[in-house]
């Protein structure tokens, strides 16, 4: 027999164990995959090698025979370890995380259509990174795509990296500036990095650039997920730059798609239309507004807010309870307002011609941007006033409005969101050569850096002198904080200032973009693992897409941001699913002299949570807020006042008449956006999939999968069965349990690595590669600690079916069950077992029965191509039971009867001869009821085309007829024989109830 005459599906057995036939075979090798479904040990094997494999029924010989326990450890074994599901939601037997009900709905959509392209656009916090890479593991998994590049920031790559890596086993290389030169060389001649790398990580600025980008372009994966989407189609430079690479990637209707943001809709109607252009050229001229339109969107997008799936079907998402805002109002001291004032004086001096007039060459935006990092810190007043301004190197009028524009309204994703968080220098330098600075002027400017230098810390600085003692409160009630901060000197001074304030209290760290992308989370890891409270320090070049809500609860603006969406997008790094606390506290501090803090305050952050809370998503400012904030620069230089020489400011703009009618226009376009938003948002919460529609999938994926109780319960039985002296875990659901008794071959897989020579047990070769790989990851541990809860702590395993040491546990202890030559009590789970319980009425037998199958999945097509059908192997485990009546006729019972023939209460053990009685007769009998589990597995096949079709048929009437057509072509076959894995009778007590 050669290789290519094994089907896949069949069991062979080789090099000491057996497995599970793969398609890919040629004449020559046998692709295939250990019995216990450890995929991580898919191999090739020569003909020569194969034999028939060893694995058979059970058989009556002494000590084969468990008790209830083990019978039911063996069926929670099975279905930890089986990574091939059978089920339309393949790749969620194979991933490290139990995702929530509500995120897997994009995954049904995108099974939905041919070629994926799915806009995600839920709130912050809610997950949109696990719903994205759900999906990019369904269609490898499935054979759909074949190589993967995710389009992101450098700051959130290493991130991506790392969900990536530990929840769903993805192994993916960073491409960004630091490291392209380094895989480079690993390229051979002729191959570019995504040819090479197969799953690749990309900095979207990088790989934007001219000279690289059509490299790009040529090789780029079939799936590519864009993060934070909504910056590759603003007005800006750099927005046109990385939408004109999408456009052109998404050119390629074979092409998976996927876009990430939170904030999809940016008020801008023509920016929302060119990003779902990428997805459909159609979708580019739609009006979510119009009922007919909005059901097309749908198909394509999908937006939820917290309050849509705070409760989703019957689970409950534990996002924070609340948000306590709580606004700080400071006053400058003597000496800073003074300053301040006379600094503000000077730049109207400087602003205005001897006709009032402004000079040419600066806008609006130079004072402002100037008053906020005097406003900000001493440090950020010092830097700004030595420091040449952008502005003011502005070869044009335009230029210089642009730079300031983005300087005062924190702009995004115009270029880089990178140098954020430098100031902007004095802005007032060499403007020209008609209208410099005189010397005198720079001069003072001189005077006023070194006055700045002389007002630092808490003496003279109250504002910091506040912060000192919010944090110290926040640290008493329990909270770690992060402060946020506007500038780098700003950052950088509060850190060292609060570290001495704080002394032994509180470890404190400063994180801004001075450091590189790929050592911020780096930095944050070594301040977090530290023993004690701790205090991050941050500009918001951290704002974006890190998750810190394991180790922080409380966020503190320092610098109030111009920009409300950068409030909520500060915030949402503690607020968000994962987050252990009920409630998490943000204190936003506003100066009370000057006026312009408590004016942004009211106009804006307050009016955007006002509306938001409306709404339920964020609405953000209509122009950023442009028109109101250049009328405060106009009242500040034409109509402001002094006061009269006690260093305190009294601002006058409520009685600016231009400020008044800037404001009421404000409010009525960010309302009339919020009510356009209101009106179309509901559609898209679940993108017209019906709640039973996802409700009856995931009640048959959690039969497949099991409940995580039955595996946290499992995990503990069998450590204890194998000696382990397991202990509860006080403080947590979890447990501990101590390794030194578990035997070597368990032991090996976990990664605790004695002796290679010694006798492992079952999957010996296997445990030995897997503890190389481990050592190199990890050192061994002489105790296993399991926690139930999210967030689980580092070190900790998850008591999750995907849990590297929980599928080690549900691999051995499969192993052992069908390995007779292991003692008793290496073998916690048993292949064949009798109970005796009142729960029955007449003596009934469970089989527990694994079958596999050979899906034929139809390929994809676009309006060019059909690709050929794609063929996969899978597995399912099934549980059927028969009862004899009074005359001995044998029924079986049905799905719900066998579900309630679980929960039956053993009696007690049975004695070893009536065990033995048992057993056998059950053997006897198993070749009468042969037919019966062939032609169970045949209606197991319809049942599983059956579902395949249900989450392939696609929403409206030509996308219905497509999903049913492709589904039509879907195809379940059994490969081989049934796997009879164990044999388990009921008896009824004597003298029972029943």
């Amino acid at each position: 027999m050669t290789a290519a005459d094994r089907a896949p599906g069949d069991l062979v057995s080789a090099r000491g164990r057996d497995w599970v036939v793969l398609p890919g075979a040629s004449d020559d090798l046998v692709i295939a995959q250990p019995l216990d479904g450890d995929r991580e040990f898919i191999t090739a094997l020569f003909p020569y090698e194969i034999k028939e494999p060893g694995f058979g029924r059970p058989n009556a010989a002494e000590g084969e025979i468990g008790d209830f326990a083990s019978a039911g450890l063996l069926r929670t074994a099975l279905r930890i370890a089986a990574t091939h599901g059978a089920g339309p939601f393949r790749s969620l037997a194979s991933i490290a995380v139990q995702p929530r009900q509500y995120q897997l709905v994009p995954l049904m959509m995108a099974l939905r259509m041919d070629t994926v392209r799915l806009l995600i656009g839920d709130d912050v916090g809610i997950g949109k990174t696990i719903e994205a890479a759900l999906i990019a593991k369904e269609l490898l998994e499935q054979g759909s795509a074949t190589s993967m590049a995710v389009l992101c920031s450098p700051s959130l790559a290493e991130q991506w990296q790392s969900e990536l890596r530990e929840k769903f086993g993805m192994e993916a290389e960073l491409v960004l500036p630091s490291t392209a030169a380094r895989l480079q060389k690993g390229v051979e001649p002729g191959q570019t990095l995504f040819e090479r790398y197969p799953c690749t990580i990309v900095s979207t600025d990088f790989i934007k650039q001219p000279d690289r980008r059509e490299a790009f372009r040529r090789t780029c994966p079939d799936l590519l997920i864009v993060d934070e989407a909504h910056t590759c189609v603003g007005a800006g430079t750099g927005h046109q730059q990385r939408y004109e690479l999408l456009r052109t990637l998404a050119q390629d209707e074979s092409r998976h798609l996927v876009l990430v943001t939170a904030t999809p809709h940016s008020g801008d109607a023509q920016a929302f239309a060119k990003l779902t252009s990428l997805l459909d050229p159609g979708l580019q001229s739609l009006d979510p507004t119009v009922p007919a339109h909005r059901d097309r969107l749908a198909r394509h997008f999908v937006q939820r807010r917290r309050r849509d799936i705070r409760r989703y079907l019957d689970e409950d998402t534990p996002f924070p309870r609340d948000r306590k805002l709580r606004p700080a109002p400071y006053q400058l001291g003597t000496e800073y307002a003074r300053f301040v004032s006379d600094v503000l004086a000077f730049a109207r001096e400087e602003v205005r011609r001897p006709d009032g007039a402004l000079k040419q060459r600066l806008t609006w935006w130079s004072v402002l941007a100037l008053l906020r990092c005097v406003l900000s810190s001493p440090a950020a007043a010092a830097e700004t006033l030595k420091v040449r301004a952008a502005v003011a190197a502005a070869r044009t009028p335009d230029e210089a409005e642009r730079i300031g524009r983005k300087a005062v309204l924190e702009l995004t994703g115009d270029e880089t969101s990178e140098g954020l968080d430098a100031v902007p220098g004095s802005l007032l330098e060499d403007v020209d050569d008609a209208e410099t600075t005189t010397r005198g002027g720079s001069r003072k400017l001189k005077e006023f850096a070194d006055r700045a230098a002389s007002l630092a810390g808490p003496e003279h600085d109250t504002k910091l002198a506040f912060l000192i003692d919010a944090v110290k409160g926040l640290l008493v009630d329990g909270y770690d904080p992060i402060v946020f901060c506007r500038y780098i000197p700003t950052a950088e001074y509060v850190a060292q200032h609060l570290a001495e304030a704080l002394g032994r209290g509180a470890h404190v760290d400063a994180i801004t973009g001075m450091l590189h992308p790929d050592a911020r989370q780096a930095r944050i890891d070594e301040l977090t693992t530290k023993r004690g409270r701790h205090v991050l320090v941050a500009t918001d070049c951290l704002s974006e897409g890190v998750n810190l809500q394991e180790h922080f609860g409380a966020v503190v603006h320092y610098d109030l941001s111009w920009n409300p969406t950068r409030h909520e997008q500060r915030e949402g790094r503690v607020d968000r699913f994962g987050q252990s606390r009920e409630n998490v506290r943000a204190i936003t501090l506003y100066d009370t002299d000057t006026g312009i803090d408590g004016l942004v305050l009211d106009v804006l952050i307050r009016k955007h949570r006002e509306i938001a809370e409306q709404v339920g998503v964020i609405v953000p400012v209509p122009d950023a807020g442009a028109g109101v904030l250049q009328a405060l620069s106009k009242a500040l230089l034409l109509r402001g006042r002094e006061g009269a020489g006690d260093g305190q400011l009294a601002l006058d703009f409520d009685s600016s008449e231009l400020f008044g009618l800037a404001r009421q226009q404000l409010d009525t376009e960010w309302e009339s956006a919020a009510e356009r938003e209101s009106k179309v948002l509901t559609k898209f919460a679940h993108s017209g999939l019906r709640p039973d529609e996802v409700q009856a999938e995931l009640d048959a994926l959690r039969q497949a999968l099991g409940d995580p109780a039955d595996i946290a319960e499992f995990t503990r039985e069998t450590l204890k069965a194998l000696g382990s002296p397991v202990r509860p875990d006080a403080r947590s659901t979890g447990f501990t349990a101590p390794t030194a008794a578990l035997p070597r071959g368990l032991r090996h897989s976990l990664g605790i690595y004695e002796d290679a020579d010694q006798a492992l047990g079952p999957g010996a070769a296997q445990a030995t590669a897997r503890t190389a790989k481990a050592k190199s990851r990890k050192p061994a541990a002489d105790n296993l600690v399991f926690h139930q809860d999210l967030p689980v702590p580092a070190g900790a395993h998850a008591l999750f079916r995907t849990d590297p040491a929980v599928r080690a546990v549900a691999r051995y202890a499969l192993d052992s069950a069908l390995d007779p030559g292991l003692s008793e009590n290496d073998r916690p789970a048993r292949r064949l077992g009798v109970i005796r319980t009142p729960d029955v009425a007449h003596r009934t037998v469970l089989l527990l029965v694994r079958y596999r199958f050979r899906l034929t999945l139809p390929g994809r097509r676009t309006v060019r191509t059909t690709e050929p059908p794609r063929e996969l192997v899978a597995e399912d485990a099934q549980l059927l039971a028969w009862r004899n009546d009074p005359e001995g006729k044998r029924e079986w019972l049905s799905d719900e009867e066998t579900a309630q023939l679980l929960l039956a209460a053993p009696d007690r053990n049975t004695n070893q001869s009536m065990r033995g009685q048992q057993i056998t007769r059950a053997l006897d009998e198993l070749a009468e009821v042969e037919d019966h589990l062939t032609a169970h597995g045949d209606q197991v096949a319809r049942r599983l085309e059956a579902a395949h079709q249900r989450v392939r048929e696609a929403a409206g009437e030509r996308g219905r007829a497509r999903g049913a057509a492709a589904a039509r072509r879907i195809t379940a076959e059994p490969a081989g024989e049934p796997d009879l894995l164990g044999v388990y009778v009921y008896v009824k007590r004597p003298g029972g109830s029943r």
